[in-house]
C-alpha cells in the first residue's frame, strides 16, 4: 500500500507542484486549502506524513501543529514558508516538525526530505520530537553539506534540549567561523573546554585559530567532533 500524504496549503499552484514533485514516487496525496479541513481530515484519516505551510486563511500553519498536537495527532509534519525566519523554525520544531523548508521548494530537496522523514517514522506509534543526539547529528550533516541555516536551526533546538554540551558549542563555533564570525568562533570553543576541559574537537579547534591568529595559517583541520 503507497504511503498516503497530505498538502496543506490555499496556492492551487503550489499544491499542484507538490503533488507533481511526489506522485512521481508514487505517494498517495490529498490536498486541502484551509487549517481546519487539515485538522478535521486527520481526526478522520490515517496519513504517514503532512505537508503543511505557514500561511493558511484561517490560521497559520503552527497553530494548525500545535491543535494537531494537542488533538493527539502525532504524524511527522514539514513546515514549508516563503519567509526562512530561524525563530519561526525554532518553534516550529519545538512544536514536533520534522524539517522546514523555504520556497521557493526544489523537487529533488522535497522527494529526499519526505523519503527520509517515512524511513525514521514508519508508523504513527514511532513518531517523536527530535533529540538532542538527532539535532547534533543533523547539524553536523548540515555543516558538512553547507547548509548553514539549517545548521544553525538544529543547534537552536540542541540548545533547547541541553544548555551545557561541550558537543554542541563545539559545532557552534565551526559554524561561526565557516561563517567568518572568528570572535564567535572562540568564544563557543572557549565555552566547550569549560565545560569540558579533556574535549579534544575543541582543543584542536582553539589551537588552530591561535596559530592562524599568531603565525598565518594552520595545519590543524576543523574538527566537528564526529
Amino acid at each position: 500500500m503507497n504511503e498516503r500524504l497530505l498538502i496543506v496549503d490555499d496556492e492551487p499552484n503550489v499544491c499542484l507542484e507538490l503533488r507533481l514533485s511526489l506522485e512521481t514516487e508514487r505517494y498517495e496525496i490529498s490536498e486541502v486549502r484551509s487549517g481546519a479541513q487539515a485538522l478535521e481530515l486527520l481526526a478522520d484519516s490515517p496519513f504517514a506524513l503532512a505537508i503543511l505551510d505557514i500561511r493558511l486563511p484561517d490560521m497559520d500553519g503552527l497553530e494548525v501543529l500545535e491543535k494537531m498536537r494537542q488533538n493527539g495527532i502525532s504524524i511527522p509534519t514539514v513546515i514549508i514558508t516563503a519567509f526562512g525566519k530561524i525563530s519561526l523554525a525554532v518553534k516550529a520544531m519545538k512544536l514536533g516538525a520534522i524539517d522546514f523548508l523555504e520556497k521557493p521548494l526544489y523537487a529533488g530537496e522535497l522527494r529526499k526530505v519526505v523519503a527520509e522523514t517515512l524511513r525514521r517514522y514508519p508508523r504513527r506509534r514511532d513518531f517523536r520530537v527530535e533529540s538532542f543526539a538527532d539535532h547534533i547529528r543533523t547539524a553536523r550533516r548540515c555543516l558538512n553539506l553547507h547548509l548553514f541555516a539549517k545548521a544553525e536551526l538544529h543547534l537552536a533546538n540542541a540548545f533547547a534540549l541541553n544548555t551545557r554540551s561541550a558537543e554542541a558549542f563545539n559545532i557552534a563555533g565551526v559554524l561561526a567561523e565557516v561563517l567568518g564570525d572568528y570572535k564567535g568562533a572562540k568564544k563557543n570553543y572557549g565555552q566547550a573546554i569549560r565545560l569540558n576541559k579533556t574535549y579534544e574537537p575543541a582543543q584542536q579547534n582553539m589551537r588552530r585559530l591561535f596559530e592562524v591568529d599568531h603565525f598565518g595559517s594552520s595545519d590543524e583541520p576543523v574538527n566537528l567532533g564526529e
